[in-house]
């Protein structure tokens, strides 16, 4: 999305903070909220997932203190807790997001949390991390409200603390990308029917049987639909799922081309009345959307993975599923023993199971992942972005073709203007200014 730079109010508001509520030391200076309004956005995208643009309201922090970091952040007594990632989601009507947005606010400002929290009139999309006390404190709070006491939220562990760089709390006009807003997301029966994950488990032992049977004995057809972006597919998938060629989720199209245009698409030419379609993606928010797309489409049998990969990872283990889970954070890619870390193994009989009975945690398959440079496979199922800032592809690639092309995706990139350094291990880039203002003091003096 590119957004001019007309297009981009902001606005400093100064709200005094009691300082005995806080976990930090204060100056007596006030905290400064600041509030953009974007409006006037460009940007394109499908037709199907297009709807009219409505002007967002973004609060962001930054308080002006002695007990500060170089971030503007406040400093919290949190060494020795354990940080982590916590993900949710609901689609319900909230008649006044302004309001709801402000609540939120008075309770988040004395909690240690940063991620991306969006709000509008169809609901909430939350992903954050914190220290685990703080990050359950606003769970619990959410919890408190009707409207989300059943809330099923995802958590993992955070690495290195935190793995957003701020919070953002905001009014969104589309809870997820593609703008869709004119979707009937409220409406239960225009979403796709849920599965628990023992569900999803019995149904893809249906469609191996179903594969392995002959056409004269096959009952009613399945196809499993990875809805999310290819490079997610790239670093793990449930087995006979195949890669979606796209790389963000307006471009999604599963059954919205004819042949001519989408050759490659699963759901060309199908029986819509009797076939089964099942979606699954990270979280489950993607294929909620995504599934009321389908259903105006005529699609009647759509089924959705409940809470998504993760959840079926904490409750099912990895059966089926090869690889780590992308996340769209700073940690980028997470072996599914992440999400199943209490496991405690005990024989029955020949085979070996955790005591709720889900699949052993086994090492993790990589012999499926290819390096994108040269196609040899990479051992290391983690994404890295390409040196050049102007490119930043995300691509997986091998300790060879790293060190080759200096952390780039191609030749091309090598000998871009703006080149990071190459980054070793989990590291993620910083901003720009980091590695120009480096360069800049070690220019030698003329």
């Amino acid at each position: 999305m590119r957004v001019s730079p007309a297009a981009t109010l902001s606005v400093s508001l100064t709200t005094p903070l009691p300082i005995t509520l806080t976990k930090a030391r204060f100056s007596g200076e006030p905290l400064r909220l600041k509030q953009y309004v974007l409006s006037n956005q460009i940007c394109s995208r499908p037709k199907h997932l297009l709807s009219e643009f409505k002007p967002t309201r973004r609060w962001t922090f930054s308080c002006k203190c002695r007990n500060r970091g170089r971030n503007g952040y406040a400093k919290f007594d949190d060494e020795g807790e354990d940080f982590i990632v916590v993900n949710f989601y609901r689609f319900v009507s909230i008649g006044d997001p302004e309001a709801e947005i402000e609540k939120h606010l008075s309770f988040l400002k004395d909690l240690n949390i940063r991620g991306r929290i969006y709000l509008n009139e169809q609901g909430i999309n939350a992903q954050y991390s914190g220290p685990s006390k703080d990050a359950l404190a606003y769970v619990e709070w959410l919890k408190g409200d009707d409207r989300f006491s059943d809330l099923l939220v995802q958590m993992s562990p955070a690495m290195n603390r935190h793995a957003f760089p701020k919070l953002k709390l905001q009014n969104k006009p589309s809870l997820y990308e593609g703008g869709i807003s004119h979707l009937p997301l409220l409406d239960p029966p225009m979403r796709a029917k849920p599965l628990e994950p023992s569900e999803w488990k019995r149904k893809l032992k249906d469609l191996t049987d179903d594969d392995e049977a002959s056409p004269s004995n096959s009952g009613k057809s399945y196809i499993l639909l990875d809805v999310r972006n290819g490079y997610e597919w790239d670093v793990g998938h449930f087995r006979g799922a195949h890669r979606p060629e796209v790389d963000c989720f307006r471009n999604t199209s599963f059954g919205l081309s004819d042949e001519k245009e989408a050759p490659s698409d699963p759901l060309i030419n199908v029986d819509k009345e009797k076939t089964d379609i099942l979606m699954y993606c990270t979280g489950g928010i993607r294929c909620d959307v995504y599934s009321t797309v389908l259903r105006q489409r005529g699609f009647k049998n759509l089924y959705t993975l409940k809470g998504g990969v993760s959840h079926y990872l904490k409750e099912e283990g990895t059966a089926e599923w090869v690889g780590n889970l992308f996340v769209f954070d700073s940690r980028l890619s997470l072996p599914p023993a992440a999400y199943n870390d209490n496991v405690v193994d005990k024989a029955v009989g020949d085979n070996v199971v955790d005591e709720a009975g889900r699949t052993p945690q086994t090492p993790v398959d990589t012999s499926f992942a290819r390096c994108y440079l040269c196609n040899s496979q990479v051992q290391e199922l983690r994404h890295r972005n390409c040196a050049n800032l102007d490119c930043n592809r995300l691509f997986l690639c091998c300790a060879e073709c790293v060190v080759d092309l200096k952390g780039c995706c191609c030749s091309d990139c090598i000998s871009a203007p703006r080149l990071r350094p190459v980054l070793h291990g989990v590291k993620r880039y910083e901003k720009w200014h980091v590695y120009r203002d480096s360069e800049e003091q070690n220019a030698p003096l003329v």
